[in-house]
């Protein structure tokens, strides 16, 4: 029996496991969440295979996916496969132009492959790759997030960031985008809806602004 409730599939960034969103809070009458979890890709998993993966898990029909990061790029790729009644995207870009100068000069220069991502147990460095700032004050924090370390992944993930060659979002997005986020600076971002003080973590320090704003822009 269809149960009438806004099925909300929720997908963090990079590296990060599903305990980023512990802070949201949407009425049960209305809404039901659902976490999805990163998994190590096959070897030269594309993106689309990987997103196609990954709409297994989908599981109600017209779904909300919101995703974070690495993730929002992630859960646009999965609209193209699955019928969706919203897509948000959250601390992310749309498209390839809105991707900061430093990625689009590692996508020429293959830098990104030189990134010691073997050292990815090493907690400060992948906050620094993944929420874009220094985790000292942080660290017990970011190692209760952060707990997708393995290097074939990262390797994977980062490779797909710098590469991503998106043109055109999916009609039904909505971009929501903190205007101090350092990790995909907001003076590359268009049309977005505008968190102010927001970081790239907002979805954690910020959930409030998430939990009253996010019902009418999935209802509207």
């Amino acid at each position: 029996m269809p149960d009438n409730k806004i099925h909300i599939y929720l997908m963090p960034g990079m590296a990060a496991n599903p305990s980023i969103f512990d802070g949201l809070s949407l009425s049960p009458d209305i809404f039901e969440t659902h976490t999805l979890e990163w998994f190590v890709p096959d070897r030269n998993m594309s993106f689309e295979s990987y997103a196609k993966k990954m709409c297994d898990n989908i599981l109600h029909e017209h779904p909300v996916l919101l995703g974070v990061s690495f993730g929002g790029m992630l859960v646009q790729e999965m609209a193209r496969h699955i019928k969706t009644h919203k897509v948000i995207a959250v601390s992310t870009v749309k498209t390839k132009d809105e991707l900061p100068k430093r990625m689009i000069f590692a996508k020429y220069t293959k830098v990104h492959k030189l990134l010691p991502t073997g050292l990815v147990n090493n907690v400060e460095l992948l906050a620094k790759y993944a929420f874009g700032e220094t985790a000292t004050k942080r660290l017990d924090l970011y190692k209760k997030y952060l707990s997708v370390r393995d290097k074939q992944y990262i390797d994977w993930s980062i490779d797909h960031i710098v590469n991503w060659s998106q043109t055109q979002p999916p009609k039904n997005l909505v971009h929501i985008h903190g205007e101090k986020d350092a990790v995909f600076p907001m003076a590359n971002i268009k049309n977005c809806i505008t968190v102010k003080n927001g970081t790239h973590t907002m979805i954690i320090h910020r959930a409030k602004w998430f939990n009253e704003n996010l019902p009418s822009i999935i209802l509207e």
